[in-house]
């Protein structure tokens, strides 16, 4: 399971809320511009193999583009991602793990992790909140990307898949504040994986989005990456023709050709505000 093609068959409303936070306003319209903080560092972390690559991929490329250096964690292996009841789950993981890792190739990230939690039953526990503090000191991220645990229907129809919500929850309770607690699993500490402080939060899949960014130089990354995804996606060409439109549709709100949206939780401000 994952966000593969059958997830998106429905694609929730799109919305334009006020903006918040970082999203800058042009005065005389009070329409949002494109979003253009970067991070030096940044970390996705997805609940399954492919979530990252139908999530935000083009902005994980346009940032690497610009500098920044990624780091992918899934948090499954997508064991239950089939429609063959008799299939090898161990066979696909592996299967998935490998797809996954050339998808993170063409994105560029520097590396991936993946959990080994069990598909189609990851919980916001303590076991894997652990992990990912280990990942985030070890990588000591300026920003990390999620899915939004506050999604659970979408305004466009269907549900959001429950590995989703718990990997988003996780995500965030491992930034904050169990990340940046040298208290918080003292073990780490004492390994020599020190606390750290992740500044922003981006969660993707929201129905809260404040913040979009122009991905039209990188949005054919995103599908290639996406076309890595072999035992997921099978009609290739009618998925990229949709995320076109989605992204072209997201793209207006900003008066760019694509973009991506995104919902920002600023934890720390910047100390220079101009950076965006």
């Amino acid at each position: 399971m994952g966000g593969d093609e059958r997830s998106l068959d429905r694609k929730p409303t799109l919305t334009t809320p006020p903006p918040q936070g970082d999203v800058k306003v042009a005065q005389a319209t009070s329409k949002p511009v494109a979003h253009d903080w970067r991070p030096d560092r940044f970390m996705v972390i997805a609940a399954h193999p492919d979530d990252a690559d139908f999530g935000p991929a083009a902005t994980a490329a346009r940032w690497i583009d610009a500098g920044s250096v990624g780091w992918l964690v899934c948090c499954t292996s997508g064991d239950q991602g089939g429609e063959d009841p008799d299939a090898d789950p161990l066979e696909l993981a592996a299967t998935r793990e490998r797809e996954q890792r050339a998808a993170a190739s063409v994105i560029g990230y520097e590396g991936v992790t993946f959990l080994h939690h069990p598909d189609g039953a990851l919980a916001n526990d303590l076991a894997l909140r652990e992990l990912l503090v280990r990942e985030i000191r070890t990588f000591r991220p300026d920003a990390v990307l999620a899915t939004d645990p506050e999604a659970i229907f979408h305004r466009g129809g269907g549900v959001n898949h429950t590995d989703h919500r718990a990997a988003g929850m996780a995500a965030v309770d491992a930034v904050y504040p169990a990340a940046r607690n040298p208290m918080a699993f003292v073990s780490l500490a004492r390994d020599g994986l020190a606390a750290h402080a992740v500044r922003r939060l981006y969660l993707f899949w929201s129905e809260r989005a404040d913040a979009w960014v122009d991905v039209t130089g990188t949005l054919q990354r995103k599908l290639d990456a996406l076309a890595e995804h072999r035992s997921q996606i099978k009609d290739l060409d009618g998925l990229a023709e949709r995320i076109r439109a989605w992204a072209a549709e997201e793209g207006e709100t900003i008066g760019a050709g694509a973009a991506e949206s995104l919902r920002l939780i600023v934890i720390d401000e910047d100390e220079d505000e101009s950076k965006g």
